[in-house]
């Protein structure tokens, strides 16, 4: 295998780290007992072998396989070795439904599964229907598929040769979580991706110290960019939670004395609500909290920071388009509720409704290497978002007068309330601001005479006394009256995607249910 080969193949991407720091640990896996420990040189051993595997049960370069698993080591593994071996993996959101999945099997064109058979009820019905020749599971296994310990054990990767990557090629295939309709494949290059591991090293550098704390989901791009990638490019390590839970991830954060994390507000939320354990536990080395996806209002930013004693990073990143924001390099700190200024060698810009560009608010654009190819078997979604290069992310933002960008919503989620427009982000960080309420979610409902007009379900603190009244009481006190939500719900928990953020269809339904039903 050739220099080159490495350095334009994303599955290679952490062979120089494996080579300077062989016997450092690179994985934490908790998702079983005891823990599992990988060092970097066991990992890059491995991901050989998955190439090796996959190409001896007879995928060839440019097929796709169906990635199907939790949080686990064997994830990591399978997602690098199988791009080594010129196979796109398609790293399955293991919370969508069997039709769904159904479908992303079927536009992707795959030729091979690899699964674990508990993440998902169906998953292994599902995938049987399309009489794959390559069928592998970690345990438990399916009668009649191929034991993934077994087969890699016999998959000696000495002989193995790695085909040349070209310009354009396809390292791997997500798909977008399909809450908004059905899912979009999108199509990624080795290059683009590359590119944005080494810039974000280059100007935000990883040290080989570091350890990352991964609780959200793997299959989700945001992991793997955050987390996983420039940890492992680095040489530092990560921790691997199967799952969050607010106490497991605060004895996580200090038991293994991480040095960082992301997650979504709603996490944070949980986690400070946990006053008697975070009082009792230390976070030695913790530096830096990555917080995106949400809402995110000052007073939980204020909170953990103080509760942490670390700084708090409002992160902005979408599948399509990596992380095009970030901290600016000459030092400015980020105003609350910004995600930053546009990085090193990545363009943005806003548009008008009437299509023209706007330096104040609009639509945001991105052009740079980390945008996706296009979108699979979607020539119309082509048309429509990509324009000589640059992505329309559907998302609205506006930039102060120092050039510092601040998210307002999605373009498909602002809606007309008797003549003013309202964003969802709006309602929602006026509600979080109530000293009672973790999280909320706003929905637009019909109104008699507004038209639209918002509506709210609320997750809040144990004991709290606040209702219904209480709470609009609050958001007319501190917030516009037209933006108020005219009914509140009070929910034990909002509807979450598999990616970690709400779902906002189901949490439309939950409304429509409880109006419907409400007989007061």
């Amino acid at each position: 295998m050739t220099m080159d080969t490495e350095n334009l193949n994303l599955g290679y991407f952490n062979r120089a780290a494996a080579s300077t720091y062989p016997d450092k640990t690179a994985l934490i896996d908790l998702s079983r007992n005891p823990d599992h420990l990988l060092s970097h040189s066991e990992l890059d051993r491995r991901m050989d072998s998955v190439a090796t595997m996959v190409s001896n049960i007879g995928m060839a370069r440019g097929d796709r396989l169906l990635l199907a698993m939790g949080n686990r080591f064997e994830f990591i593994e399978i997602f690098f070795g199988a791009m080594r071996a010129g196979i796109i993996p398609i790293p399955l959101n293991i919370k969508l439904g069997a039709e769904t999945i159904d479908f992303i099997i079927r536009d992707s064109g795959c030729r091979g599964a690899i699964i674990e058979p508990n993440c998902h009820p169906q998953l292994v019905e599902v995938v049987e229907r399309h009489n794959f020749q390559t069928l592998i599971a970690v345990e438990p296994v399916p009668p009649g598929w191929t034991d993934y310990e077994e087969a890699l054990a016999a998959s000696t990767p000495d002989s193995f040769i790695p085909s040349p990557v070209e310009p354009g090629q396809i390292a791997f295939l997500p798909y977008t979580s399909g809450s908004t309709g059905r899912p979009k494949g999108v199509l990624l290059t080795h290059e683009g991706m590359l590119w944005g591991i080494r810039a974000a090293q280059q100007h935000w550098p990883c040290k080989p110290t570091d350890r990352t704390l991964v609780a959200g989901p793997l299959f989700h791009k945001n992991a793997m960019r955050v987390s996983i990638k420039p940890k492992l490019y680095a040489g530092a390590s990560a921790v691997i939670l199967p799952r969050f839970e607010p106490r497991t991830m605060l004895q996580a954060l200090a038991d293994y004395e991480c040095t960082d994390t992301g997650g979504v507000p709603a996490m944070y939320r949980m986690m400070l609500a946990e006053e008697e354990l975070l009082r009792d536990l230390k976070f030695p080395r913790l530096e830096c909290l990555e917080m995106g996806s949400a809402v995110v209002g000052a007073e939980l930013l204020n909170a953990v920071e103080k509760a942490f004693s670390a700084d708090v990073e409002e992160a902005y990143g979408l599948t399509e388009g990596g992380g095009p924001l970030r901290n600016p390099l000459d030092g400015r700190p980020v105003p609350r509720g910004s995600c930053g200024v546009p990085a090193p060698e990545v363009a943005v810009k806003m548009v008008g409704e009437d299509g023209e560009a706007n330096d104040s608010h609009g639509e945001f654009w991105v052009k740079s290497p980390a945008v996706l190819a296009g979108y699979n078997n979607r020539p119309d979604l082509n048309k429509e978002r990509l324009t000589d290069g640059w992505l329309h992310t559907g998302d609205i933002f506006r930039k102060d007068e120092d050039g510092f960008y601040f998210f307002m919503g999605r373009i498909d989620d602002q809606f007309s309330c008797g003549g003013e427009n309202i964003y969802p982000k709006e309602v929602e960080l006026l509600l979080v601001q109530h000293p009672d309420i973790i999280d909320a979610v706003m929905m637009p409902i019909t109104h008699d005479v507004k038209g639209l007009a918002p509506a709210a379900l609320v997750t809040v603190r144990s004991g709290s006394r606040s209702d219904e009244n209480s709470i609009k009481a609050f958001t007319l006190e501190h917030g516009a009256a037209y933006a108020h939500p005219r009914r509140v719900f009070i929910v034990e928990a909002l509807p979450i995607g598999g990616t970690g953020k709400v779902d906002r269809p189901a949490a439309r339904k939950i409304i429509e249910d409880s109006i419907s039903t409400d007989t007061s």
